[in-house]
């Protein structure tokens, strides 16, 4: 199964469009009641899916009238009976109501899930930036690596 067509890709495609959508069932929906997220963004680390829901909550309200497009690049992904995993480029695209690009940033992912119930579902979601030496600020943006 390549990763063009397997459960990483869909659940990303899920991911994107929820995020689209600032849908917070969606976006929950792809996730495991006993979530682990090590996000980069605010908290060490959230777990279980209340945790996470609220975090999606809090960040698509604070969009307003704006829209965010998810894209991926270099997906990689093995799948093992009921488990898989995956890390990819995501680039997320803020955009006016007017469809005007607002800016872009770029951010790592791995992604383990299982498949409970014949669905899958992500039990923990890694993201990460490299950090400049010198500023020891997070580089959004991808060099092309």
């Amino acid at each position: 199964m390549s990763a063009a067509d397997g459960p990483v890709e869909t659940v990303l495609a899920r991911y994107a469009q929820a995020v689209r959508d600032k849908d917070v069932d969606a976006f929950a929906a792809l996730y495991a009641e006993d979530v682990r997220v090590f996000d980069m963004w605010g908290a060490w680390s959230l777990h279980g899916i209340e945790a996470w829901r609220d975090m999606a909550g809090s960040w698509f309200d604070s969009l307003g009238d704006e829209q965010v497009v998810v894209t991926w690049s270099a997906l990689q992904a093995s799948v093992a009976d009921a488990l898989a995993i995956g890390h990819a480029t995501l680039t997320y695209t803020a955009v006016s109501a007017a469809g005007q690009t607002l800016r872009t940033l770029d951010n790592r992912i791995t992604l383990a899930l299982r498949r409970q119930a014949g669905e899958w579902e992500i039990f923990h979601e890694h993201t990460s930036a490299p950090i400049a030496h010198e500023t020891l600020q997070a580089i959004l943006t991808r060099d092309g690596a």
